[in-house]
């Protein structure tokens, strides 16, 4: 593990593998560090590949009071560690931050995300500001089992499987992300505009994009990805055929290899 430290003074924890021109992966809801490592492993030969804890996760600070800027200058700050311009992709909620950090101008070669869950409709967004408002409130007591709880039923998780996640051995490890999932819902938007795509923003954007999705996914996150992919200027879309939201490695990296070495 290295760690770099943001503009805030908040210590960002990141893993490292490969020689190359820098590659950033930013990790989605209820990931760390060690969610990249398998996609990383297969594009070290190729890319210097950094996996990173998002602020309030494993290895890294989280200095009150939480703010998307924040984690936009942590983003900053791993860029200038690896050595300036870097490629960046993003997974899921960490494909939404990733956009915002084009967006803002922030020193990316290229951007690559992943099924980023922005809602299309009325009927998902007013989903999002339930869910933001229940989040806010069980985090504030801190009742962070429930907070995960209340994820996976925004996600769409069956009760079954969610009772089952609760009695596993990894229920911990997930109960002490929870707290994390306020950054996601707010890095989503889901308080404010409850999580419809930010069109200005995606508009703003100027580098070479490449927007994915799974063809095995839902349909309403493979719509959405093709409506990301219009809003960017110039932006691509790619399907990953076979593929869900957790997509196979083996699968992703040669698809990401070729955008961002291209």
């Amino acid at each position: 593990m290295k760690t770099v430290r943001s503009s805030d003074g908040t210590t960002i924890a990141y893993d490292q593998w490969g020689e190359g021109p820098p590659l950033i992966h930013v990790g989605g809801a209820l990931n760390d560090r060690s969610t990249g490592a398998g996609l990383a492993q297969l594009l070290a030969p190729r890319f210097t590949v950094l996996s990173y804890d998002r602020r309030g996760r494993g290895g890294s600070g989280d200095t009150a009071p939480y703010a998307v800027e924040r984690e936009l200058e942590d983003l900053a700050a791993l860029i200038d560690t690896a050595g300036g311009p870097a490629f960046v992709y993003g997974l899921s909620s960490g494909g939404a931050l990733a956009l915002e950090a084009a967006a803002q101008g922030l020193p990316i070669a290229k951007l690559a995300v992943y099924e980023v869950p922005f809602a299309g409709d009325e009927s998902r967004q007013q989903r999002a500001r339930e869910y933001h408002a229940k989040l806010t409130e069980l985090l504030a007591a801190d009742r962070r089992g429930d907070a995960v709880e209340a994820f996976m039923t925004m996600v769409g998780m069956p009760a079954e499987m969610i009772g089952q996640a609760r009695r596993s051995p990894m229920w911990p490890a997930l109960e002490a992300l929870g707290p994390s999932l306020g950054h996601d819902s707010a890095v989503m938007g889901d308080g404010t505009r409850g999580a419809a795509p930010p069109t200005e923003r995606l508009a703003a954007i100027t580098v070479p994009t490449l927007v994915i999705d799974g063809s095995a996914s839902p349909p309403w996150m493979r719509e959405m990805a093709r409506r990301v992919a219009g809003m960017v200027p110039g932006a691509r879309h790619r399907s990953l055929e076979g593929q869900t939201h957790d997509a196979n490695p083996a699968v992703l990296a040669p698809a990401l290899e070729e955008f961002f070495a291209g």
